[in-house]
């Protein structure tokens, strides 16, 4: 059985800016990898209409979904999708059923619909929406799914998506953490690697009581072999010492 391969588009030039700390791309990876789906990229991308098309026809063509977050609100600078109306040759309109909810919005809070809040309602033609709770919703189009970037809104839009995506087998971890640096057991740890090619083996760095320690991080979707590799790495540490 073969894993969906994902890819994570976030976009926006606040987060290039470091004026806001992009926690999106942690929770989507997360979600999707509990269901079995692999994401294999991630990139942040300016509101630029040109980059944005150029990444997402790249993308979209390489892996089975591409999820992106941010640029689809109300304020000049959401672009995003006229952006994909551009990327998939298709007419920038107003969503019948997503003027309806934005409509319905901003008169139940006694509140006009002005441009920039009708502005919410327009995907590329014959795009999906992706409800959010009576507020303006995301959109899918071909195998792209375009949510809010706030973390808040864009959570909501993501747990309506993940019932309809396709499942594959969800990988597993075991962590084993080590007192000694990575250079002592680099060797050991490359063969180890070299007698299950199957199981994604990383080596993590860290500092705790101003002593140097390893995070020895194993991953697969074979749990057996999982559990074979992670025994035999507990043998090898052992013999370390």
């Amino acid at each position: 059985m073969s894993n969906p391969k994902a890819a994570i588009v976030i976009i926006g030039n606040e987060i290039l800016s470091g004026r806001t700390l992009d926690t999106n791309t942690n929770t989507i990876v997360k979600a999707l990898n509990n269901i079995g789906i692999i994401v294999n990229e991630t990139r942040t991308i300016p509101d630029n209409e040109d980059i944005i098309i150029e990444t997402v026809r790249e993308l979209s063509s390489k892996y089975d979904y591409v999820f992106t977050t941010g640029g689809i609100g109300p304020t000049h600078d959401d672009i995003t999708s006229q952006a994909l109306s551009r990327a998939f040759g298709v007419k920038y309109c107003r969503h019948p059923e997503a003027y309806k909810i934005v409509k319905e919005l901003y008169e139940s809070r006694g509140q006009e619909v002005t441009p920039a809040r009708e502005k919410m309602a327009y995907t590329p033609q014959g795009a999906e929406l992706i409800l959010n709770e009576g507020t303006p919703p995301g959109f899918s189009i071909e195998n792209v799914y375009v949510l809010a970037g706030v973390p808040l809104i864009m959570e909501s839009m993501l747990k309506n998506i993940l019932p309809t995506l396709k499942r594959g087998e969800v990988i597993e971890s075991r962590q084993l953490e080590i007192m000694v640096g990575e250079s002592k057991i680099a060797t050991m740890f490359e063969e180890l690697q070299h007698r299950y090619p199957k199981v994604d083996m990383g080596s993590y760095p860290f500092i705790k009581n101003n002593q140097h320690g390893t995070a020895l991080v194993l991953r697969s979707s074979n749990y057996e072999l999982l559990d074979k590799a992670y025994k035999e790495l507990e043998e090898l540490v052992n013999l370390s010492k």
